[in-house]
Formats: C-alpha cells, structure tokens, sequence
C-alpha cells in the first residue's frame, strides 16, 4: 500500500517534545545527536510559526501518594520518591529550553494526554496534526501515539528525534506499531513538508 505524507500546515501543526529531562536523558548511551537534531526540529518549527509543546514527568508529594500499588512501573517511583517536579533530574534539557508563548505541562504518567490538559490546550490553539519527538520510544512516545490516535490527531513521528535504551523495542515499534496510525519522517522531511497557505 502507497502512503503520501502529507504536509503540514503551521496554523494547525505542533512538535511535542516530550520526557528530553536530564535524569531520562541519562539512560541513553550518548543524547548529543538526539539533542542536536530535536533542537534542529524545534528552530524549524517555531521559523513557520507552529506550535511548541514541552512535557515533562515530575511529582509532587501528593502525586507519588495517589500512585496505586496495582501501577507497576509508577508505584516504584512513588515508593522510591524518584522524578520530583523540583529536582533538577525533571528538567527540560537546557538545549531545548522553552519560549514565551510554548506550552509546557507536567505529567505524572507515560502519555502525554492522560494526566494533563494538553489536549484541551492544542485544540483552543486550533491544532490537528501532532509531530511527536521524545524519550522513550517504549514509554512516553508509544503511550502519547496512541492516545493522539484515538483523539483523532493526525500523526507524524520525527524517526531521528525519538529513541530508547532497548534498542529491540525501538526497532519493533517504529517498524511493525506505530507505521499502522503515524507518518514516519525525519527531520530533513520535516523541513521539505512544512508549508504556509
């Protein structure tokens, strides 16, 4: 089956760039590259005027304490007091610092949507069509893809701005999951489907 990408318009269009934290930075061989090109997508977005949007993982207090035993990978955080919101672990990477005007909002589960008002913040901006960036592609990336699926988002995801530490899960995701509900591009594709009316 053909599949046309099609091109994106600014008016409607945002980068999430989601999870780029130092303490999940940390778990990868080597974020330089992954950085450099994510900050190239970001110039490339915020040069045609389209939407810019940070998530971040991080706790408070309370949050760890309403984490149920029953949630696997959230509870251990909750019982190890791991991501708090003020640590300097949950911070944006200071490459990809935001900008006046860029949305930014914490969460306290892998997707994106689930805990936050994003959605509701992407749709007053008039956005449909999401290009998604972020670590990692077995947490946040896959959970995010998803969820802006079943929205009805349409989906781009930047292949050389997304990666994981398990090497296996990045492969079988990006080739056999996520070509079923995104477009799979680079960067370089980005900038050539980027277009104003």
């Amino acid at each position: 089956m053909t599949d046309t990408t099609p091109t994106l318009d600014p008016r409607t269009t945002a980068l999430l760039v989601m999870d780029y934290q130092r303490g999940i930075l940390d778990a990868l061989p080597d974020p330089q590259p992954l950085l450099s090109r994510t900050a190239d997508a970001i110039a490339d977005m915020r040069a045609y005027g389209a939407a810019v949007a940070y998530v971040r993982v991080g706790f408070t207090e309370a949050d760890w304490a309403a984490i149920p035993p029953a949630n696997k990978p959230f509870s251990f955080l909750g019982r190890q007091r791991l991501m708090h919101h003020a640590d300097a672990a949950t911070d944006i990477h200071p490459r990809l610092a935001p900008e006046p005007g860029d949305i930014v909002v914490r969460k306290t589960r892998f997707g994106a949507l689930s805990t936050t008002d994003l959605d509701r913040r992407l749709r007053d901006r008039g956005v449909t069509t999401l290009v998604i960036a972020g670590v990692t592609t077995g947490g946040v990336v896959l959970s995010t893809v998803t969820d802006a699926a079943d929205r009805d988002y349409r989906l781009h995801i930047l292949s050389d701005c997304v990666a994981d530490p398990d090497p296996q899960v990045h492969r079988t995701l990006m080739t056999g999951v996520f070509p079923r509900v995104a477009h799979i591009i680079d960067t370089a594709e980005l900038r050539s489907l980027l277009h104003t009316k």
